[in-house]
């Protein structure tokens, strides 16, 4: 219970060693607490103290006498393409303060993020464009999944449209592991930048096609696999009906399916991940994950069924669903 209970001191722990880049400095080989009080303009002793923490909780190795070295664990906070530093940092400041709401946020229903900044979260992204830059990047972090998606389903001489595809990461997964399967980006119009930029040092924007709009006015119409991958979480039920409807409108043909992910809760045998980040949608942006059973008479509702379902990574699953 101690170790519960003082969880969120050693996320802000790691969040500090983050935001002071300890793990970048200590690979340039400042590996002491005056040293990286130094180059980070922190005090030596608050450092000395912190570095003496995270050593505690197997972040670093090390000690002020042998000096400090990186981990494993570490490494992930480092810059760079795969780091978990926007994560951490986002984690640590917005998404902590809205976790600062939890209770206000359990027995209201509605979003701790906006009681602590009077404003929903998407709004406040808009607003806050190095915050909305760090949010994508940790959704492109909790990708670990991506990569079962090809394995699990055939998506091979299909048009796959990604709604609300973001930065392009699924996408790119799924055409590099089929090469003759043809991709559709569709997001808001200030994510295409980053799509496109990602996508062409992929697989080439010869293979794809960039799409701005609002997934609940339409989507492209003419493909064969439209993906809603973790963007339906935030919406209420009628809501995320009006965009399955929307996609099964658009789809090529009796063929063609709708493939949802997303993490689904269960009350029975509650597992961690579901359970902790559907909390964690009501934190940010007052929504839910939602039982395997809603999905199904959501779809039901749009006039689809539900087929096939694939259990991916990270405790995801896979539900392919094609019109009645």
């Amino acid at each position: 219970m101690v170790e519960l209970i003082t969880g969120g001191w050693r996320a802000q722990a790691v969040y500090t060693a983050a935001k002071l880049e300890l793990p970048d400095h200590i690979e340039d080989g400042l590996t002491d607490a005056g040293s990286l009080a130094e180059a980070t303009g922190a005090s030596q002793e608050g450092l000395h103290r912190l570095l003496r923490l995270l050593v505690a909780i197997g972040v670093l190795e090390g000690s002020e006498s042998t000096g400090y070295r990186n981990t494993p664990m570490s490494a992930t906070l480092r810059r760079g393409t795969q780091s978990l530093r926007d994560m951490v940092l986002l984690h640590g400041e917005e998404f902590y303060a809205a976790w600062g709401q939890a209770h206000h946020a359990i027995t209201t229903v509605s979003s701790g993020f906006e009681a602590a900044y009077g404003e929903p979260f998407y709004a406040y992204l808009g607003q806050q464009p190095d915050t909305a830059k760090r949010f994508q990047h940790t959704m492109n972090a909790g990708n670990m999944f991506f990569h079962a998606v090809p394995e699990a389903v055939d998506f091979g001489d299909k048009r796959v449209v990604d709604v609300g595809g973001g930065g392009g990461h699924l996408l790119s997964s799924i055409l590099s592991a089929s090469q003759d399967a043809q991709g559709v980006l569709f997001d808001r119009e200030h994510m295409i930048p980053e799509a496109r930029e990602h996508l062409s040092t992929t697989v080439g924007l010869d293979r794809v096609e960039l799409v701005a709009g609002d997934m609940f006015d339409a989507v492209p119409d003419g493909g064969d696999v439209y993906i809603l991958c973790r963007v339906l979480a935030g919406w209420d039920d009628d809501a995320v009906v009006r965009v399955f409807e929307n996609c099964r409108r658009a789809l090529a043909d009796s063929s063609s399916r709708v493939l949802f992910i997303d993490r689904l809760v269960a009350d029975e045998g509650a597992s961690m991940l579901p359970a902790l980040w559907d909390l964690h949608l009501l934190m940010t942006n007052g929504g839910r994950h939602r039982s395997r059973d809603l999905v199904v008479s959501l779809l039901e509702r749009a006039g689809m069924r539900v087929d096939r379902e694939v259990e991916l990574p990270m405790e995801t699953t896979g539900l392919l669903a094609a019109p009645r």
